[in-house]
Parts: C-alpha cells; sequence; structure tokens
C-alpha cells in the first residue's frame, strides 16, 4: 500500500483510502459444484460446465448437508460465513490503510438477516470504535455495494476529517434452493449456477493514496416495470432466487441509461472514460451490456476474470473487479472510469471515479 499523501483533494471530494478482498477457505470447480448441488440431469451439468465460471468458493464444509439443510442450518451456515469473511476483509483493508479507527460503517448483505445485524457484531469481534455511526443495509442485491459507498461518501463529506468503512459479504451458498423435479425452474439452476461467496472491504477518506481513485459522483435508475424479475421469494423459510430471464437482455440499455445520466452531470461523454468495472452478473449480462455500450472484451477483461475465479457473488462482485484494476492495471493521472453494477428493483447503480 502507498504512503498516504497528507494533503486533502480539492473539493473535499473523497478518495478510496483502501480495498480488499476475502472468500470462504473452501474452493469448489464447477463439475464440484454440480455434484454438491444434487441435480442429476445432463442438460444442467453442461450448463454448470459452459458458464465461463472455472471455480467459486463456498462456505461450506464436509460435514454441510448441502442440498439438504434445513432452514436454521441455512441461517447458521449463513451467520458464521458472513462475519468471518466480511471481518478478513476489514481486517486486510484497515491493515492496508494503517489505520484501525473508524467514524462510519456501511455493511450490505442480501442473502441472509440478523438481528443484531452484521455492524454490531463486527465491532465487537474486531474491536472497533464503538462510538461509529453505522449502517446496515439489506435487500440491495448485487447492486449494494454502489448505495453503500454513497452513504459512506456522503459521511465523508459531511464530517471534515472523517473516514467510512464499506463492507459488502455474501453467503451466497446459504440462499441455495433446489426445486422439486415436477418443478423444475431455469431461473433457481441459473442462481445455482453461477452465485458464490465472499466480501470486500473499502475504505474512505478526505486524503488521497497513490494510485486509488478520486469518488466523483453517483447516479441510480431504478426500471420498475421489472420489479418482479430480480431478488429473492422465500418458500418455506428458505430464500429462492428470481432471476427472469428478461434481464439479460435489458442489461445494456439500463447501464446505458444510469450512465449517461451520470456522464451528464459531469460534462462527459463515453469517449472520456477509460476504465470500465462492470459487475458481472452472468455471461450474457456482460455480453449484453458490452454490445450496447460498444466495449470490447479486452475493456472488460477485469469482469471477465473474476466471474471466471469467483462467480457472482452479488454485492461485493463489483469491488473484486475494482480491486483487480487497481492491482494490476497501470493508471494514468487523470483517468476516469465508471463503476457500475446492476440489481433488485430493477436498479442499475453507477459510480464515476477519477484516478
Amino acid at each position: 500500500m502507498s504512503t498516504i499523501m497528507k494533503k486533502k483533494n480539492a473539493g473535499f471530494l473523497p478518495s478510496i483510502i483502501s480495498i480488499a478482498t476475502a472468500n470462504p477457505p473452501y474452493t469448489f470447480t464447477q463439475e464440484e459444484a454440480y455434484k454438491l448441488s444434487g441435480y442429476d440431469d445432463k442438460k444442467i451439468k453442461a450448463i454448470f460446465l459452459n458458464s465461463g465460471i472455472r471455480k467459486r468458493h463456498f462456505f461450506v464444509r464436509p460435514a454441510d448437508k448441502v442440498p439438504n439443510e434445513s432452514v436454521n442450518e441455512l441461517n447458521a451456515r449463513y451467520k458464521e460465513g458472513a462475519v468471518d469473511t466480511g471481518a478478513r476483509a476489514i481486517s486486510e483493508c484497515l491493515k492496508n490503510a494503517g489505520t484501525k479507527h473508524i467514524d462510519f460503517l456501511a455493511i450490505v448483505t442480501c442473502t441472509g438477516y440478523l438481528c443484531p445485524g452484521l455492524s454490531s457484531i463486527y465491532v465487537k469481534k474486531l474491536a472497533l470504535n464503538k462510538s461509529l455511526q453505522r449502517t446496515d443495509i439489506q435487500g440491495m442485491g448485487c447492486a449494494g455495494a454502489l448505495p453503500a459507498l454513497q452513504r459512506g461518501w456522503d459521511h465523508v463529506r459531511a464530517n471534515s476529517g472523517s473516514n467510512a468503512l464499506v463492507t459488502a459479504v455474501e453467503i451466497c451458498s446459504a440462499a441455495y434452493f433446489i426445486d422439486s423435479a415436477s418443478d423444475l425452474s431455469m431461473e433457481t439452476v441459473i442462481g445455482n449456477v453461477i452465485c458464490g461467496d465472499g466480501g470486500a472491504a473499502v475504505l474512505l477518506g478526505e486524503n488521497h493514496v497513490e494510485g486509488m481513485p478520486y469518488i466523483l459522483g453517483f447516479h441510480t435508475e431504478i426500471f420498475s416495470d421489472y420489479i418482479d424479475s430480480v431478488g429473492f421469494s422465500s418458500i418455506g423459510g428458505k430464500l429462492k432466487i428470481v432471476l427472469g430471464k428478461e434481464i439479460q437482455n435489458i442489461a445494456g440499455k439500463a447501464a446505458r441509461k444510469a450512465i449517461e445520466a451520470l456522464l451528464k452531470k459531469h460534462s462527459l461523454k463515453f469517449k472520456d472514460i477509460k476504465r470500465w468495472i462492470i459487475h458481472p452478473g452472468g455471461r450474457n449480462v456482460i455480453v449484453n451490456i458490452a454490445d450496447e455500450l460498444g466495449l470490447t472484451r479486452k475493456e472488460l477483461s477485469a469482469s471477465y476474470e473474476v466471474l471466471e475465479e469467483y462467480g457472482n457473488m452479488s454485492s461485493p462482485t463489483v469491488l473484486f473487479v475494482l480491486k483487480r484494476i487497481i492491482d494490476s492495471t497501470p493508471l494514468a493521472e487523470g483517468e476516469l472510469g465508471i463503476m457500475l453494477a446492476l440489481g433488485p428493483g430493477v436498479a442499475a447503480e453507477a459510480a464515476l471515479l477519477r484516478w
């Protein structure tokens, strides 16, 4: 991690100080994930093996009874996995930043429910500042990291000298549902094919860190006509993914509308954007967005790589893409980037970054 420059940025725009990711220690190839799932169908197996995903991380141990866990067992696995994975991401993020102090903590998750929430649990587990401000954000799915970042961004702008930690953590394997043979749903199959477990933490502040971007602003577009197309339903207390096939076809148009509005706010054009941090909701979703925006596979290479190595981890996934770009790509001073994720609502969430 580069040393922090002790000069506040122009206009007090918050900058990313540190970013870290974490996954459960248990890794499964797509072949292993198929065997674990309990399916026995050659067509479904072919979908697993031709998804553009090579492996995924699940918080699943040999003793777990997947896919025959009770609601209580699923909830317990969600809590244990989310606490462990999120705490490791937070610890690494703060270590990289050289601080243990947090003024504001935002937690985003959608694959389980806890009360008290993860923010309280992390304060105790990691001995964080007991006077910090906090918020637990639920129900925003794959797009949740960006609204959480905006809450942290707002806090830093409103409280000079403060910082904000944003953490997105999902245990998608604890929201795993298997239809009955007589009621097989392809959207449930696709969810089981692509979803994985992971967490990411981002620290925001006023001081700039070399190689890290400022966040210039955000924009949201909600497409309420598709509100029933993405999310979770509850069947017998278990979460069942809702993933309408129409989403992969509207993803590009939704992305374009949000991005155009964000660029207009800042008097910019598409050609001004050099870095694309796009949430890989699935291979077809990436392709649809690329086609709509006229982006090449090379320009979206980080999204494809994260999908291949981790699958779709819901809310933290776009932060994995951001970290990959920061870690592996030479970034010129002044370069602009767009970060975008789609989630339930249907919502397109976008952020404008500047290095």
